[in-house]
Formats: structure tokens, C-alpha cells, sequence
């Protein structure tokens, strides 16, 4: 049966974002998208890839697959500028040079040159659809997210990395301990708000498991649903010194804020503290509280 229950989080009642921003980035990135001028066809030279069909065929389909995207904002450009070399009066952005940029590839950033275009009174530059798609770093915190739930560090986290190829690798970026870190607190941050603003008004529990679990020195108190057909829910996580009535309460009240049916009868499984019982029959109306075995065989004396 599939295990649901894993989640990342980050520290519950800190500062910082705290709604969800998926739908925002997903709207956004849908707008990408249905701006995207893909030309019918693309031609890339393969003999200007002779270099990188040496080191394998992965590399051969980066050096490919880049000369495309070079090609689709070209397209673009032409699109919005006219074919080069042509005057066209009534055009209303023109050609602006080109300057530096990085795409993501493969849980790293790669530099590149990309074309520059600005509207035609000269006032404004005009943003390239595709290249803002290619450019979007929201990949990035992904990966590292999974990676470092994959017990992968990072200090290790290029070492994960699909190779690329050698002409790649040394205008890779975005691989470094720091970096990497950084994309995880942010995705971790992310993660963590969507948990903590998620509708629960669907949701059908018939179990609730309440513990307080200690992580590098802090309390953090986790909610935990069982619905029907036995699959796990992530419902909340709180931090605090101790496992104290104010904060489980604080935690449960929150659980009903956001839709969860304190009504009817439901299974709380806790591990014998008095505090959580007590906040638990201040919420919910028909708690039917038991506790946890394994909890309670650790409690006996050798």
C-alpha cells in the first residue's frame, strides 16, 4: 500500500510565508505556457555536437536540447521584431543585442546567451516567454528537496546530478552547499505553509494520532490522520518547549479552523501525557482517546 504520510516541514510558528503559493506559481506558469511561440520545426547542427556524442548520449541530447531552446527564443524574437533585416514600420518591438542568462538543466543552472528585445519606442524591455520558462527556478527547490530527502547532502549534491557533459558542466552554477541549502529552506518554508493552510473539509478521519516528536533539540508536536481506508494524513506540526496543553489546543483549534469535523466520534492515539488528553476533550466532542502501545511497552522497566 502506498505511504502518504511523508512530508517535509519546516519549523512550525517562525516567521516567514505563511499561505500557500503553489496555485500562484502554477497560474503563472500556465500563463508561461500558453505564450510559448513553438516553432514547427527546429534544425540544430549536429556536427557542431561531435564533442558531446563522445561523452555519451545524455550529453549529446544536453548540447541538443540547449541548441533548441536557443532556436525557440530566436523564433520568438522574430515573432515579436519581425524577420531580421527587414524594415517593418508598423513593428512594435525591435532587436536589442543580446547579454548573458542561465536556464535550469538538471538541478543546476547553466549560463547562456539570449537574445534581447525592447519595445519599439526604445522606453521598456520586452520579457521573452520562453526564456522566463527556462529560466524559472522553481525546479531547482524541487530537486533539492527530493535530494536531500534521499539522504543526499550538500556537499554531495552534484555528485547526484545527471551528467551533462563537460561543455556544460563549466557553465554550471547553482551546485554549491550554500545554494543548495538555501532552495531547501525555501521548498521546506513552501511546504510547510501548504500543510498548515490546507482545507481539511473533505477530509474523513475515523483515527487521530497526536505525539510530540524531538528533532536536533526542539519539541515539535505533529497531528497525524488515518481516514477509512487506512491511508495518512500530515495534518499539522507545531513547536514548543514542552508537549503543554496550550499548544496542542492551539494545534487542534487550528485543525478545525480549517474544516476538520470535531463532531463526530474519533480514535485520538496518544502516548499517555495528560496535557495532550486534556486539549484534545477541550476540542473535540466525542474523543475516543487510547494509548499508544509502543509508547507505553517503552515505559516498561527493563
Amino acid at each position: 500500500m502506498k505511504k502518504n504520510y511523508q512530508t517535509s516541514a519546516g519549523r512550525a510558528g517562525t516567521t516567514g510565508r505563511t499561505t500557500p503559493k503553489k496555485a500562484n506559481r502554477d497560474a503563472a506558469r500556465a500563463a508561461h505556457e500558453a505564450v510559448l511561440a513553438l516553432p514547427g520545426t527546429v534544425s540544430v547542427a549536429v556536427a557542431e555536437l561531435a564533442g558531446e556524442l563522445e561523452e555519451g548520449l545524455l550529453a549529446f541530447v544536453v548540447g541538443a536540447g540547449l541548441k533548441v531552446v536557443q532556436t525557440m527564443m530566436e523564433h520568438e524574437v522574430e515573432a515579436l521584431a519581425g524577420p531580421k533585416g527587414r524594415h517593418d514600420p508598423g513593428r512594435k518591438a525591435l532587436r536589442h543585442g543580446s547579454d548573458g542568462g542561465i536556464v535550469t538543466l538538471g538541478g543546476r543552472q547553466v549560463q547562456i546567451t539570449r537574445p534581447r528585445v525592447r519595445t519599439a519606442d526604445r522606453s521598456s524591455e520586452v520579457a521573452l516567454s520562453t526564456y522566463d520558462c527556462f529560466s524559472s527556478t522553481e525546479l531547482l527547490g524541487r530537486l533539492a528537496m527530493e535530494k536531500m530527502l534521499a539522504k543526499i547532502s550538500t556537499r554531495r549534491y552534484g555528485a547526484g546530478l545527471e551528467p551533462v557533459g563537460s561543455a556544460v558542466e563549466v557553465r554550471s552554477r547553482g551546485t554549491s552547499r550554500s545554494a543548495v541549502s538555501r532552495r531547501f529552506v525555501a521548498a521546506t518554508e513552501t511546504a510547510l505553509a501548504e500543510l498548515m493552510a490546507a482545507d481539511l473539509t473533505g477530509l474523513d478521519l475515523v483515527a487521530l494520532i497526536v505525539d510530540g516528536v524531538n528533532f536536533a533539540g526542539h519539541c515539535c508536536v505533529v497531528a497525524l490522520g488515518i481516514d477509512i481506508e487506512g491511508a495518512k494524513h500530515p495534518l499539522a506540526v507545531a513547536e514548543g518547549d514542552t508537549e503543554n496543553s496550550t499548544l496542542v489546543t492551539g494545534l487542534l483549534v487550528g485543525l478545525r479552523d480549517r474544516g476538520l469535523d470535531v463532531t463526530r466520534p474519533t480514535l485520538c492515539v496518544l502516548d499517555g501525557a495528560k496535557a495532550l488528553a486534556s486539549a484534545l476533550k477541550a476540542v473535540f466532542d466525542h474523543p475516543v482517546i487510547a494509548r499508544c502501545q509502543l509508547h507505553k511497552i517503552r515505559g516498561l522497566p527493563a
